[in-house]
């Protein structure tokens, strides 16, 4: 039996409308023009405009092309709206001395690498049950320990060892080994 002809392809994002394809790539966006621009609004802004762009250019970008066209448009505005802040920042010092040295542009695959990687992990929590999930959250998320999760929930901290466990194992059927890592590694280095 072969695919319904009026249901999208969910795996192909050109085949999405455009409520669709903003709900899977907009959180992702927006928190890596977010790492690059280090302000929430303009990423809201870069990320919402973004769509705009592709929406109106769509027939032009490659099906296959739709994730990179979104992530390569996010990072120009982004990069343009740091340059942009710090030309407004010089001029609004007023200082004729020599202009500061130009700052390293961000490493941009490195923060598109950790926008999808912190996107999986968090839809991936979205499969555990609520419980399990919440705790999973606190402890590896919000670098919470067991007795402060035991408490705020109201639970014994055997229930917060126990879920987290349970966590981790589904989390481990659901995530890629290194996506595994990388939220352990999340949780080390939070907080």
């Amino acid at each position: 039996m072969g695919p319904n002809p009026a249901q999208p392809d969910q795996d192909d994002p050109a085949a999405l409308p455009l409520e669709q394809l903003f709900r899977r790539y907009y959180a992702r966006l927006v928190y890596f023009s977010f790492q690059l621009t280090g302000h929430r609004e303009a990423a809201e802004d870069i990320a919402q405009e973004a769509f705009i762009t592709y929406w109106n250019q769509r027939e032009q970008v490659a099906a296959a092309g739709v994730q990179a066209y979104l992530y390569s448009t996010v990072r120009n505005a982004s990069l343009n709206a740091v340059r942009h802040r710090k030309v407004v920042q010089l001029h609004q010092s007023q200082t004729q001395a020599a202009p500061p040295p130009p700052a390293a542009e961000p490493d941009v695959v490195r923060q598109l690498i950790k926008a999808e990687v912190v996107a999986e992990i968090y839809e991936a929590l979205e499969t555990l049950p609520d419980g399990c999930r919440t705790i999973v959250r606190l402890g590896y998320l919000e670098n919470k320990k067991n007795h402060e999760i035991a408490a705020e929930l109201g639970v014994s901290i055997n229930t917060v060892k126990t879920q987290k466990q349970r966590g981790l194992q589904l989390l481990r059927l659901r995530l890629r080994p290194e996506t595994l890592l990388a939220l352990l590694l999340l949780a080390r280095t939070a907080g």
